[in-house]
């Protein structure tokens, strides 16, 4: 498959490490596939372990000087990476959507989201302070603030982009040196990163891109290897507590942004139209497939009828497809592996009792869709309700009372976001503050911004990335005692 970009230059197929863009040892490649049309878009290098170790060890020289750079040349160089991809805007968007399928205008606004975080960090950087405790009469306690290390980042398909610059922008901001495994699905959208990072002027070790089609070789190098300080990593929960055991034995820092299961509880006294419009982007933006999107619509009894009807009716005007076709609202699920098991669950609810009022099966568009999914009369005893579904199906649940919706709500080992959709302002505080989850969207379903701390609690994840608490996660905290004074 042909991709059409303005500056071909940002197609890369080789694996960057220690500024140089090289094969896999002994040539071996692997192939990534536009999941609209199974087309193979191209075949890129796959590093291995000793590859990995090599790019830990020109992290750790070039974060030497790096780190030693007064925070605005760091901040200046975040600024021009940040002009880069704004210049590069549609370049970008095409790549993601290509390897990923999402549709251009989520690529374009993704994009955009990516760089935010670039220009956040590039003022947040600066802003790194420190403190003079009180103290006795013949010493002075002084506490400062230091980059943790080199960093070792494992990020997810769904967002390509995003996912890579809410990292590694704080952590170059404040002094780290980063090694990065993008997904094997969508690595075109890293390599073409730091391709523009390396236009902008970035020292050669300090940001290395380690794609593979073996995660085990590269994560196992990056969670043994001494010289990395910490792991930060988004993905599935499982994978997350494999990480944080291998990364147990050296000591390691991380933060893990993992799985959800996220519930948005409408209330009789919501704006039904601004719940339904609310829920419809939650819930089906990238195909569902985002973690923290609508896993459990929960709506109180008075108006469920009333809300699934103005749901159902929006979900039909849906135009599913390839994602490079302006026309697409909602393009393909990311394998015909994670179809099947989306697949798998609607089966399971419906064997449990659950009704199809529209979709439940394998869209006409091919393997890798799956029709935008109703599904209602579901229970919390329901296997559905307990599950991650990471696909474009919605499960509305009836609820009765207030107290009700927060016990539906907790009722699930994850914590990452959730939605309330009431105009009760006691009710907003009580169930805010009820509910336990890292983030809460009042009367809103769009609440990610570089500008909020995002993450989760239980077992969605520990840290938070984006915001001025983002850079806390990679700063050691040191304390200095000046005495004889």
């Amino acid at each position: 498959m042909s991709i059409q970009l303005k500056d071909a230059g940002l197609l890369k197929t080789q694996a960057y490490i220690d500024g140089q863009w090289v094969d896999g040892e002994e040539g071996v490649t692997f192939p990534v596939l536009n999941p609209a049309t199974g087309e193979t878009i191209a075949e890129v290098a796959s590093v291995t372990a000793g590859q990995t170790r090599q790019a830990i060890e020109a992290a750790e020289k070039a974060m030497k000087s790096w780190r030693a750079l007064p925070a605005k040349e760091r901040s200046d160089l975040l600024e021009r990476w940040h002009q880069l991809i704004l210049d590069n805007q549609e370049d970008l968007a095409v790549l993601m959507t290509a390897e990923q399928g999402k549709p251009l205008f989520e690529s374009r606004g993704e994009v955009m989201y990516g760089a935010s975080f670039l220009k956040w960090f590039a003022e947040e950087g600066k802003r790194v302070y420190g403190d003079v405790l009180p103290s006795t009469q013949d010493r002075r306690s002084i506490v400062i603030k230091q980059p943790v290390g080199v960093v070792a980042a494992i990020t997810p398909w769904n967002f390509p982009n995003a996912m890579i610059t809410r990292k590694v922008a704080p952590a170059l901001a404040v002094g780290c040196a980063m090694v990065l495994k993008p997904a094997a699905e969508t690595p075109l959208s890293a390599l073409a990163l730091v391709e523009l990072a390396e236009r902008a002027g970035l020292p050669a070790g300090l940001f290395s891109v380690l794609p593979s089609a073996t995660a085990s070789a590269v994560g196992g190098e990056m969670t043994s290897n001494p010289i990395v300080k910490k792991v930060t990593f988004t993905g599935s929960t499982g994978v997350g507590k494999l990480l944080m055991k291998q990364c147990a034995d050296t000591v390691k820092r991380t933060s893990m942004e993992l799985g959800g299961n996220a519930p948005v509880i409408v209330f009789d006294d919501a704006d039904l139209d601004k719940a339904v419009a609310g829920a419809l982007v939650s819930k089906y933006r990238n195909s569902g497939q985002t973690c923290i999107c609508a896993n459990r619509l929960l709506v109180q009894a008075g108006i469920y009828d009333a809300f699934v009807e103005k749901f159902a009716a929006a979900v039909k005007e849906f135009r599913i497809g390839n994602g490079l076709e302006e026309s697409t609202t909602h393009g393909p699920v990311i394998t015909e592996k994670a179809v099947a098991d989306i697949h798998a669950k609607v089966d399971a609810a419906v064997a449990e009792g659950a009704e199809v009022v529209l979709g439940g099966k394998v869209s006409e568009q091919g393997s890798h869709f799956y029709e935008p999914t109703i599904l209602t009369g579901v229970t919390q005893d329901m296997s559905l309700f307990k599950e991650e579904i990471f696909g474009p199906v919605a499960p509305i649940f009836k609820f009765e009372t207030e107290e009700e919706a927060i016990d539906m709500a907790n009722d699930t080992e994850f914590g990452l976001a959730s939605y309330v959709y009431t105009n009760d302002l006691g009710r907003i505080w009580r169930v805010s503050e009820g509910i336990d989850y890292g983030m809460v969207g009042v009367n809103e379903t769009m609440i990610s911004s570089e500008i909020i701390p995002f993450g989760g609690v239980k077992e969605s994840g520990q840290g938070r990335e984006g915001s001025k608490y983002g850079l806390d996660d990679y700063l050691e905290t040191k304390y200095i005692c000046l005495g004889g004074l």
